[in-house]
């Protein structure tokens, strides 16, 4: 089974809007709902669980009956940070999953994720236990100088590097353990940390997968007009 958790449990102040940024609506459907279609669509796709902050679990039932999305099976409450939210739903699957299961974590807030970027990350996690939402970096690299933070005299070759994002894929097993041991021993969980860097930090290797310039994560109000404008462009692609 392949189980797909989306994460919306925050409040998106840097939006600086009265409700939280994945219920903003763009063309009458709220963001998470073009996230959760991504995911209803795609023919891998078993189950979904959606993390989400408290107060808009009745809201997000109907709207998931309004636009279909069948797939949903559980809403469970975000936490305080994003790795408390991730846990809140790894927890809740731990009587719903198998250990081989596939488990492929995702932002409700990148409502552009590809069909052929979700195909290989599943893919890749069925092979290798777990993969990476990935692509290269095409911008140069340098270190600021620990003495003087207006030079510098290194950089990091960027074909050493990848930016990674959601989706993620990981077998439940590993998974479930991680987060267990994780939270019990205090090894990442701070911060900007995520599953990905977590599992680093807990002595994993990750294996990467494809990735798509598309999927942007949605977090200030120019992150918005550009979802807009990718949504137009989709519309108009039959213009030569």
């Amino acid at each position: 089974m392949n189980v797909a958790i989306i994460i919306a449990g925050g409040s998106g102040h840097r939006m600086g809007q009265d409700i939280p940024k994945q219920f903003i609506n763009v063309n009458d459907k709220p963001i998470l709902i073009y996230t959760l279609e991504s995911f209803q669509r795609h023919p891998n796709v078993d189950a979904i669980e959606l993390v989400c902050i408290d107060g808009w679990h009745d809201i997000v039932w109907a709207y998931a009956k309004q636009f279909n999305i069948t797939k949903l099976k559980w809403v469970v409450s975000g936490g305080a940070t994003g790795q408390e939210s991730i846990r809140n739903g790894v927890f809740n699957l731990e009587d719903k999953c198998d250990e081989e299961d596939v488990i492929i974590i995702h932002d409700g807030i990148r409502p552009l994720v590809d069909e052929t970027v979700l195909s290989d990350v599943i893919v890749k996690c069925q092979q290798y236990g777990n993969a990476v939402t990935s692509l290269p970096y095409n911008e140069q690299i340098f270190v600021v100088d620990p003495h003087n933070e207006n030079t510098t005299t290194k950089y990091i070759p960027r074909e050493t590097l990848r930016r990674v994002s959601t989706p993620q894929a990981y077998r439940f097993g590993k998974l479930d353990w991680a987060y267990h041991e994780a939270f019990e021993k205090g090894i990442g969980i701070y911060g900007s940390s995520y599953t990905n860097t977590m599992m680093v930090e807990l002595g994993e290797r990750l294996y990467f997968a494809a990735g798509s310039d598309r999927n942007i994560k949605l977090t200030t109000k120019d992150d918005l007009e550009m979802f807009k404008a990718y949504l137009k462009t989709e519309k108009d692609s039959w213009l030569k």
